[in-house]
């Protein structure tokens, strides 16, 4: 399945490249927090990041990935909001990290076409 949102050459845009940043900051962070803190399930958000990266350079359904990313990422501005006692830099850091990182995923959303729908296939398959 060849990803549309590529350019001929099979590079990647400015704003994928943008979202890449993004997450690769989110995710070190929040595998760092995890550890530092020993919050086990911050950490593993941020392997969750990795992961989706993984997919991403693969080509997997890049369209997909930037919609769960979406609501992925911001589900936890609340959580870390109602969860965290203190706050510092690198919590901020990472914050306004996502919040731009949700901005560009629904961007990238929205201007990525669709897969072809494959004319031959039946309801039964």
């Amino acid at each position: 399945m060849q990803d549309n949102s590529v350019e001929k050459n099979g590079s990647l845009t400015s704003v994928q490249w943008l979202a890449v940043s993004l997450v690769v900051v989110t995710g070190v962070l929040h595998v760092y927090a995890g550890f530092v803190e020993g919050r086990i399930p911050v950490a593993l958000a941020g392997f969750g990041y990795a992961g989706a990266l993984v997919l991403f350079f693969v080509g997997y359904r890049r369209r997909l990935l930037y919609l769960i990313g979406v609501p992925y990422t911001a589900v936890q501005i609340p959580i870390w909001l109602v969860a965290k006692s203190e706050y510092g830099v690198v919590d901020y850091v990472d914050k306004a990290t996502q919040v731009v990182l949700i901005l560009v995923l629904g961007y990238l959303y929205l201007n990525a076409r669709s897969a072809p729908v494959d004319a031959s296939a039946t309801a039964a398959d």
